[in-house]
């Protein structure tokens, strides 16, 4: 059926129906990824993984919940997670509602105004992970980051970037083809990013890995938002991300400055923002993303 046992056991029990169909999910580059049907003509959408960290999934579901906003976008419903200690022998797993998948254009301008009234729901600090999830780890894929400790002064998001964000994935990466020219511009842009992150703003509730593969277009062409690392930060790391793989049109941009406003030089830091996501695909695949990530800080100094 291409589930462990195991874990079929759990599915069941948590939906009170029968597993009668497991259909393998393309992508899945951390987790794997299924779409399990039950004997009542439901369909759950499974990812799993032997590996995973106590909380990671609980972590996911709790932003998944908190990013589902007034008026913002569609996200998923949570209907189970468990740790790998949980059961008799099962993986980790997150178990979601089935989103259909849609053969029509994405909406750009539902996308921009929904993803602009979620960061304006706002966190109650940068790093701040969401109500429910660990307070001690922030997981992007299968990595995870220290957060500020508990009870800890709030941190400045020029901060909060360079000390729980770039300088642990430097740790994490170090060894995941990251030359010491690219430690150095890293460090160097750490050095400096008071000077370089722009104004203060308060803090946006995040998705944290809005790449365009974490967006995925229902079937009436609605975008709804999957996979997220949420916290608090600065709403420019998500519109960066979102750039760093692909580009939205100008109707995304016009919709979210209808909503929330930008800053005009959000250009000129965008670059700034990606080093983030370049470091996390280094530290995850190598490759060329520790090379990007160098040629993305030398920029900065």
């Amino acid at each position: 059926m291409g589930l462990p046992g195991a874990l079929v056991a759990r599915l069941e029990a948590l939906s009170g129906a029968r597993v009668v169909g497991v259909v393998r999910l393309r992508g899945g580059d951390v987790n794997r990824a299924v779409a399990v049907e039950l004997d009542d003509g439901r369909s759950l959408f499974v990812k799993w993984r032997r590996d995973a960290a106590p909380g990671e999934f609980a972590s996911e579901a709790a932003g998944l919940a908190w990013l589902r906003v007034d008026r913002g976008l569609p996200l998923p419903e949570v209907r189970g997670y468990g740790d790998p200690e949980d059961g008799e022998g099962a993986p980790g797993f997150l178990a979601l509602e089935f989103v259909q998948p849609g053969r029509v254009t994405l909406s750009e301008r539902e996308l921009g105004s929904g993803l602009a009234r979620i960061h304006l729901a706002g966190a109650a600090a940068h790093c701040a992970p969401a109500p429910g999830a660990s307070r001690d780890w922030w997981w992007i894929g299968r990595l995870r980051l220290p957060l500020p400790a508990p009870g800890a002064t709030p941190p400045s998001w020029s901060v909060a970037y360079a000390e729980h964000r770039l300088r642990p994935l430097l740790g994490i990466a170090e060894n995941r083809s990251l030359t010491a020219g690219c430690r150095h511009a890293v460090e160097g842009v750490c050095e400096r990013i008071g000077e370089l992150a722009g104004p203060e703003e308060p803090p946006s509730r995040l998705h944290g890995d809005l790449w365009t593969g974490n967006i995925q277009v229902g079937h009436n062409g609605r975008p709804w938002l999957i996979d997220p690392a949420a916290s608090g930060g600065h709403r420019e790391v998500d519109l960066a991300m979102l750039e760093l793989f692909g580009t939205p049109g100008p109707g995304f941009f016009d919709a979210y400055r209808d909503v929330a406003g930008l800053d005009r030089d959000y250009p000129k830091r965008r670059a700034l923002w990606q080093i983030m996501p370049l470091l996390v695909h280094a530290a995850l695949f190598g490759g060329g993303y520790g090379v990007a990530a160098e040629r993305a800080a030398r920029a900065y100094l």
